[in-house]
């Protein structure tokens, strides 16, 4: 891979023989086939890789197949690629946590809005530029329990509205691609009310809304903010209490947050949701609610805990540090 100067924040992923080249670099692709729509760019991705002479192993996820089996010899790899979905790359992250082998999140789903937030592109040569440039992002990621089982995210947990817009985007999903999110989220317009019963960090806190998220990432489609003061490094979440009567008022607020971001004022609008930052949550509610964990909707209901895992993983990125917070 090709030798650069590290941004403050940053690790670089080095070639084993220290060259310029991706030659002898181990290279192990766990892919969805199911993700996504139309024909997959990840031929091309392997086509480049194996130019340059990396030595490239492919997994293909079975459904019985546990994730942590894909990842059982990882040690022997030094470049571990997800391609996939949000769900098949936050799980394959959580995998492999804390396991020092760089992640690529291909994008291969239909939102990709963890690709989003690491400032990944679509081109299959360009992420393969990506993977030997070598820069990397050291973020946390979280871990849900429900019910005593637990799973891994790397963008956000919820329960409530969100959850039940994922829910209802997944028919439209094959005939809209992403805007099947936009328009689940206009049958939105009048989700259940309910009183949360939370627990952060030890202290109990309820409200009545329609919904909680849990933030490790905060940007949304097109790198919208979902609100300010977001960092996926921070050792932290920021937990978002949806308190809005209906999804489409939360939009003056993502409105905000794009201000703050740009440095154009102070926000206009405030009351619709609250943010509370802490490294575990529990999360409880008056009315059983439907739960997602990076756009993956779960059968199980409320009650969940998140917790807050600080610097599991590493990924690719082009960007700095700096440029994945909002």
């Amino acid at each position: 891979m090709t030798g650069q100067t590290t941004p403050p924040g940053a690790e670089n992923v080095t070639s084993p023989d220290g060259g310029s080249s991706l030659a002898g670099t181990r290279v192990l692709i766990v892919f969805n086939p199911r993700s996504g729509q139309g024909e997959s760019t990840l031929p091309d991705f392997v086509g480049r890789l194996q130019a340059e002479g990396a030595e490239v192993t492919e997994r293909e996820l079975q459904p019985d197949t546990p994730m942590p089996q894909y990842v059982a010899d990882l040690k022997d790899y030094d470049v571990l690629v997800g391609a996939g979905g949000d769900g098949t790359v936050s799980s394959l992250a959580y995998a492999a946590r804390y396991g020092d082998v760089p992640l690529l999140a291909y994008p291969a789903g239909t939102a990709n809005l963890i690709a989003q937030n690491l400032g990944l592109p679509r081109d299959p040569v360009a992420l393969a530029d990506i993977l030997a440039g070598g820069h990397t992002v050291r973020v946390d990621l979280g871990e849900v329990e429900v019910k005593g089982e637990k799973s891994g995210f790397a963008m956000l947990a919820g329960a409530g509205a969100d959850a039940a817009m994922i829910r209802d985007s997944e028919e439209l999903k094959e005939r809209f691609g992403a805007m099947a999110y936009v328009l689940s989220a206009m049958k939105q317009l009048s989700p259940k009310k309910t009183t949360f019963h939370l627990v952060l960090d030890g202290e109990p806190r309820e409200f009545e809304g329609i919904g909680v998220m849990v933030a490790n990432f905060g940007m949304a489609n097109y790198r919208l903010p979902i609100t300010s003061d977001i960092s996926p490094s921070d050792g932290r979440f920021t937990v978002v209490l949806l308190k809005a009567g209906n999804i489409l008022r939360l939009v003056p607020n993502l409105i905000d947050s794009f201000r703050v971001k740009l440095n154009l004022g102070d926000p206009l609008f405030s009351g619709n949701l609250e943010t509370l930052e802490a490294k575990t949550v529990t999360v409880d509610a008056d009315e059983p609610f439907p739960l997602q964990y990076d756009g993956e909707l779960h059968v199980e209901t409320t009650p969940f805990t998140a917790s807050i895992l600080p610097g599991a993983i590493r990924f690719l990125t082009p960007v700095r540090k700096a440029d994945l917070d909002t």
